[in-house]
């Protein structure tokens, strides 16, 4: 124990001192009590208002229903059902999901394509996202499942609506299919968004990133993508009051959904069973225009695929037949495949001779069967003696061409062709369409990096007359030109959307159409070509394939090389594979006196143009015109010639398509 002189004294002052330092301690407290009160209650109340509401409510989007598609008669090609969906939450079941999943198998059927899906699924996916496990449950299942609910933490059985292509195959590449969203998707959503963010005077709802909230599904290819935000609709949003425990207790406010437009197409999905079913096998592609409207009538990709294969997640199996297969079915070969078009490029180059002034009617080239130029010989099959242009289009004479090419030179040839659409985007309303190549020195000198393969050689010139050589366009390029031809010489841009329907009120909506776009081309100049493709089918190279025909049409068939053949070789089917053998084309345009479809065929790997392409085009324009179903027995003697009378039944009596 301390003392001394002063201790008395000290003991008060100390007890002063620690009594102050706790007054200040507690007045602090108190300060800062009061500053957080301050800022709690006035400066963050409005923030802290809102979290306390989103506390005691849930905010819960509502997935409009997606719109039907439909053909240009009304036939449903896309449409929606509802059907129970078994779905896991990874992140809250709890347990090894491999046990969670064997569970259930006890419970309800679960494959091993289902696993093999779901592991796909969750591969793209998060783990607090709902995945389907099992689709299209019955009734029975339902009822077994919600007696064991109580054993599965974080699987539950939910309502949904599915996709269904009713057609299956058919114009399945036009239509295109829809699958759950990726991480790929979610970007593209992402960037839309923010470019339709970034112009406010046309800012629109359907493509705001917030208006894909709940969605599960986004179209993939075909109609399906292009017209991805019409489809979707604008979401909708439930508020729910909730339990601490996230029940729910009541609805407080409802913005219902607003569903999808439904799109008519310009298709006839009759007129494309027709073309479809006449590939019969062959591998190949079909394209039918409208020539006054622009308006897609046909658009066939053979072999075709089954999209509901891809609605809720292709299985290994089927994925491997299709993308492995050596014909192709995935391709949009329309669309994507590019191809020499040989000798139906004949017209369009007999146009350009008209209208550059290299050429008139009555121009006659000796046609001996060849041509010589630079020491190559060009091979022409069978000498035709002199012919006019008139007669050259008619039996399709290569000499006549080959000069021509050479006379008009490369670069003419490509700035008459670009205008016509050759190598150039159509701007048809589907995604991922190919340019192909139109030549010209330009394009030469930047496709190749070594100067000797930039340079452009006469010689090279002389098979772009006859539409080999580098040209190489798509079916849809061709039919579009065809089209053009047909039409007056005014192009339209082709186009698949006809006209929108609000699901609402059910009225429609018709497509804005744009102007179409007149060439300038010499009214004199296209009634030749015209008349000389009409005589291909009466006198020339198709005409065993049209005898009979109870309209008048124009045409032009075409055989293009799919291999290089020497010169000093002679082409032999029988000694090729399939896949080195030529391809089979044929353009026509039908009435001739007011055509009111244009069409483009190719049949790869078939041969001559009047074998297996022309035949086809007879038949899509015997139902289209003439209002005839052929049957087999009715092609096979197209085929070989035979047919001298109308074939086929009227189209009123056989029902194609299945709404």
């Amino acid at each position: 124990r301390w003392s001394g002189p002063w201790s008395s004294s000290f003991w008060p002052w100390r007890f002063r001192l620690r009594v102050f330092v706790l007054g200040v301690v507690v007045l602090l407290a108190f300060v800062l009590i009061a500053a957080r009160l301050v800022v709690l209650q006035v400066v963050r109340h409005e923030d802290l208002a809102d979290q306390a509401e989103s506390n005691r409510t849930a905010v819960v989007p509502i997935v409009p229903n997606r719109g039907v598609i439909m053909d240009r008669n009304g036939v449903v090609l896309a449409r929606n059902y509802s059907a129970y969906t078994l779905e896991i939450t990874p992140s809250k079941i709890g347990r090894p999901l491999e046990d969670v999943i064997t569970d259930l198998s006890d419970v309800v059927e679960i494959t091993p394509r289902d696993r093999a899906r779901f592991k796909k699924l969750m591969d793209d996916s998060k783990s607090f996202e709902s995945l389907p496990i099992r689709t299209r449950l019955t009734d029975e299942e339902v009822a077994r499942f919600t007696a064991q609910r109580f054993r599965f933490p974080g699987v539950d059985v939910h309502a949904r609506l599915f996709r269904q292509y009713p057609l299956g195959e058919t114009a399945a590449h036009v239509i295109g299919y829809i699958g759950r969203i990726s991480q790929r998707d979610r970007q593209r959503i992402e960037a839309m968004s923010e470019e339709n963010d970034s112009d406010s005077a046309k800012y629109d709802i359907r493509r705001d990133v917030n208006n894909y909230k709940g969605t599960d599904y986004i179209g993939k290819i075909g109609v399906e993508q292009s017209y991805e935000t019409q489809l979707h609709g604008i979401t909708g949003f439930e508020e729910i009051e909730v339990t601490a425990g996230g029940r729910p207790v009541r609805t407080i406010s409802r913005t219902p959904a607003t569903p999808g437009d439904n799109l008519v197409l310009s298709i006839d999905i009759k007129l494309q069973q027709v073309a479809e079913q006449a590939f019969a096998g062959r591998r190949g592609a079909v394209v039918a225009i409208e020539p006054k409207t622009g308006d897609v009538l046909a658009f066939v990709s053979a072999p075709s695929f089954d999209p509901n294969l891809f609605v809720e997640g292709i299985d290994q199996q089927n994925w491997d037949a299709l993308n492995n297969s050596p014909d192709r079915p995935l391709l949009n070969r329309p669309l994507r495949g590019t191809y020499p078009i040989g000798s139906t490029y004949k017209p369009f180059m007999a146009l350009a001779a008209l209208e550059l002034g290299k050429r008139v009617p009555s121009t006659v080239v000796m046609d001996g069967g060849s041509w010589t130029f630079g020491g190559h010989t060009f091979r022409s099959g069978h000498a035709l003696g002199p012919v006019d242009l008139h007669r050259a289009i008619a039996k399709s004479s290569n000499v006549y061409f080959y000069q021509l090419a050479n006379d008009m030179g490369v670069n003419a040839i490509h700035d008459f062709m670009k205008p016509l659409g050759f190598g150039q985007i159509t701007g048809i309303d589907l995604p991922g369409e190919m340019r192909g190549v139109l030549p010209s020195t330009a394009w030469k000198r930047a496709t190749y990096h070594r100067p000797q393969q930039q340079k452009w050689y006469a010689g090279e010139t002389i098979s772009l007359g006859i539409g080999q050589g580098y040209n190489n366009f798509t079916m849809l390029q061709l039919a579009s030109a065809t089209a053009t031809l047909a039409g007056g010489g005014v192009r339209h841009v082709p186009h698949l959307l006809k006209a929108e329907q609000d699901p609402r009120t059910g009225q429609f909506r018709p497509d804005a159409e744009p102007a179409g776009q007149p060439m300038g081309y010499q009214a004199d100049h296209l009634a030749t070509i015209l008349r000389a493709m009409v005589a291909v089918t009466q006198e020339g190279t198709s005409r065993a394939v049209f005898a009979g025909a109870p309209y008048a049409s124009g045409g032009k068939t075409g055989t293009a090389q799919a291999v290089t053949i020497g010169q000093n070789s002679h082409y032999n089917a029988a000694r090729l594979a399939e896949y080195q053998r030529d391809h089979s084309l044929y353009i026509a345009f039908a009435p001739a006196e007011h055509p009111t479809i244009a069409v483009a065929a190719i049949v790869e790997n078939a041969g001559f143009g009047a074998t297996a392409a022309a035949p086809i085009v007879r038949r899509v324009m015997d139902y289209w015109v003439a209002g005839l179903v052929p049957s087999e027995e009715d092609m096979k003697a197209v085929e070989r010639g035979q047919a001298g009378t109308p074939i086929g039944t009227p189209r009123h009596v056989t029902d194609l398509a299945t709404p």
